[in-house]
């Protein structure tokens, strides 16, 4: 079965209008990165069991923690970083779930060795609490390559990944190559579409991200998260803040979130899958 999850501060910035979207799309599942003002990094215990309570009462669940864990400079006090590391597994447990995104650190390309060390330490101490860490590549990381994650697969004990193929695309590396390459080990995957030529962000299906391939070949349960960055959102540049190219452009946020949805789910059905108990099964 595959489940649909998203990045639901896509839609807006306050909780309210997050479950509401995802009620109103039939998804079950959220990605959690920000609530009003706030990165998930910045809850705390007391508004993470707040926030749970709520989505818990909407029939809301978390696939993930959408937390900005390893996007610093690899040169940051490391052992002083991993009490936030500790924080954000603690809010993990208190969301309930087991799996927090999280990156390879910025100008570390030529840091293989403490990137390694780092990741290796962080895994470990999510491992305390029973935390899964997945790893997405995203551009300018350590883990922006295919090579470069395959390097972090074979030698980062208990680390699990996140396939996006928008963040390949962003760095020169196309489908052809990733999917067959990291389909396999990936843990779930972000939905997220860009036309390679120009850097446009369009609904799934619309660019070169072959997302109707990587649905064709999902042979196991899998969630699909969407992350489709179709418009400016609260909060992206506290963590990001690189100017953004649409295609398409949408009134409001929650239109976007909307035609993102309606795309991916064209997809599944496209690709003989139907709605069921939750998710979405092959016919």
């Amino acid at each position: 079965m595959i489940r649909l999850s998203a990045f639901s501060d896509e839609a807006g910035k306050e909780l309210s209008v997050q479950i509401s979207a995802l009620v109103r799309n039939n998804i079950s599942l959220t990605e959690l990165r920000s609530v009003g003002d706030k990165n998930v990094s910045e809850l705390t215990v007391s508004e993470a069991k707040d926030i749970s309570a709520r989505l818990e009462d909407s029939g809301i669940g978390l696939s993930a923690l959408g937390s900005p864990m390893g996007k610093v400079d690899i040169s940051i006090d490391f052992d002083g970083y991993l009490d936030s590391v500790k924080h954000m597994c603690e809010l993990a447990r208190v969301l309930g779930t087991e799996r927090i995104r999280m990156f390879s650190f910025y100008n570390a390309y030529g840091e293989r060795a403490r990137v390694l060390e780092y990741l290796c330490r962080m895994a470990e101490v999510a491992g305390e609490y029973g935390i899964h860490l997945c790893h997405e590549n995203e551009k300018k990381i350590y883990g922006d390559t295919a090579e470069r994650v395959l390097d972090l697969a074979a030698n980062v004990s208990g680390l699990r990944f996140v396939y996006d193929p928008a963040n390949f695309l962003q760095v020169g590396e196309l489908p052809s190559r990733t999917l067959p390459t990291l389909h396999g080990i990936s843990d779930y995957f972000h939905i997220k579409d860009v036309v390679f030529r120009t850097g446009e962000l369009v609904p799934a299906g619309e660019g070169d991200g072959n997302i109707s391939e990587l649905v064709r070949m999902i042979d196991r349960d899998t969630v699909l998260t969407l992350e489709p960055h179709l418009k400016i959102f609260g909060g992206y540049e506290k963590f990001d803040g690189e100017k953004m190219h649409h295609r398409h452009h949408f009134r409001t946020n929650g239109e976007a979130f909307d035609a993102a949805v309606s795309a991916l789910k064209k997809i599944l059905t496209d690709n003989g899958y139907t709605e069921k108990n939750g998710g979405y099964v092959k016919k």
